[in-house]
């Protein structure tokens, strides 16, 4: 059985597309359409930066999004790939829910990048620029990282964001309450805690705000079911129907990322297949929580023709 996978924020990078674009007809018309999409020349910024203008939440998201179903549209349209044939399951990690559910036909590409937008932008609004933080923990389980953000709350918001593999976790929460949880990882027996360059805490009840208008956009956003079942981040289950879907894209902004539980439950499904497409992030946390799967992360054309003759 075989899982496609879809990467999230931080795996963005000024140059993302390029080559693609350069060699596949297919590439450029998916990167048109979500240009088109967005009335923005979002290519333009995923190809020359500047940097700052990337990594800004709003753009980051579509952009993420663009690159990996532009990675997908050259499968298949030059290379005759059917993902309803040829995956079991597909996942990605936080906005990359998005790209997994526009994959499997749940939403065309324009609605997925004018949701990532609103939702970068949603997300940014919803606290105020220095207020919060994130951090990763780095030889942390998500025991020692749920005990750490109790320690360090403190009246605050302190949370587990992302439960991405056996020895990493990310919280969440109010700068001051992160900067406790850094200054205690030493006491509750974690290597390290890294401030990430984040510009808001995401997955945590701060961004409730950010849910809400979620919540209206994803009412009145056309969506199907899609052709092989979705992991839903938050339930570390698969989903398909609609209003389910729904409900967990909308639970997603304040939930938690569980992605070591979705990749072992996939592995206990029956997968030994993991396929991520455009990025090399999800590929090394697969590989840490089910050490005998197979993992291919396809970036480039030599990525995409070496896996076509795989598949």
């Amino acid at each position: 059985m075989r899982a496609f996978l879809f990467p999230g924020q931080g795996s963005q990078s000024v140059g993302m597309g390029k080559a693609l674009s350069d060699a596949s007809p297919a590439a450029r018309e998916l990167f048109q359409e979500v240009d088109d999409a967005l009335s923005q020349k979002l290519f333009r910024i995923m190809v020359e930066g500047p940097e700052s203008d990337l990594t800004l939440t709003e753009n980051a998201q579509p952009a993420i999004m663009a690159n990996a179903l532009a990675t997908l549209r050259v499968m298949e349209k030059e290379g005759g790939l059917r993902l309803a044939e040829k995956a079991d399951f597909v996942a990605g990690h936080s906005l990359g829910e998005y790209s997994a559910l526009c994959a499997a036909g749940a939403f065309d590409v324009a609605t997925t990048a004018r949701l990532l937008k609103l939702r970068g932008q949603a997300m940014q609004a919803a606290v105020p620029v220095g207020e919060g933080a994130m951090a990763a923990l780095l030889g942390a389980d998500i025991e020692k990282a749920q005990a750490l953000a109790d320690a360090a709350a403190q009246g605050e918001v302190c949370t587990v964001a992302n439960d991405n593999d056996p020895s990493q976790v990310v919280i969440s929460g109010h700068r001051g309450a992160i900067e406790r949880a850094i200054a205690l990882v030493k006491e509750h027996g974690i290597k390290r805690g890294v401030l990430l360059p984040v510009s808001a805490p995401f997955h945590c009840p701060l961004m409730q705000p950010a849910a809400d208008a979620m919540a209206v956009a994803l009412a009145e956003a056309a969506l199907r079911a899609p052709v092989v079942p979705v992991y839903a981040n938050v339930l570390a289950a698969p989903i398909a129907a609609p209003d389910d879907i729904r409900a967990r894209l909308v639970e997603q902004v304040t939930g938690r990322v569980r992605w070591r539980e979705s990749v072992s439950a996939m592995w206990e499904a029956g997968v030994t297949d993991f396929v991520e497409l455009g990025g090399k992030v999800l590929g090394p946390m697969v590989k840490r929580i089910a050490p005998d799967a197979t993992v291919t992360s396809i970036v480039t054309m030599d990525d995409i023709e070496a896996a076509l003759a795989k598949l």
